[in-house]
């Protein structure tokens, strides 16, 4: 098994969900979490329903705060 932690508490494995970002020691997608997030679902209910922690949930918004701070699309005036 290769897992490798990406950030905090959040891990890949080639295992796991096709190697994508997920909560450490889970099969639960970090798209999943901020899927839930975007539509209205508070982190405790997340964490409830998925059998993870408020700061796993947390977890996946600073690895995605993280991922799109290294974003290098710009606007451009036409």
């Amino acid at each position: 098994m290769y897992v490798t932690e990406i950030a905090p508490g959040i891990a890949v494995d080639e295992n796991v969900r096709f190697g994508k970002p997920v909560v450490k020691g889970t099969r639960v997608a970090v798209t999943t979490v901020l899927g839930h997030l975007a539509t209205g679902d508070t982190p405790e209910d997340i964490a409830e329903d998925y059998g993870i922690t408020k700061d796993d949930v947390l977890a996946c918004v600073a690895y995605a705060q993280h991922v799109l701070e290294q974003d290098q699309i710009r606007a451009v005036r036409r």
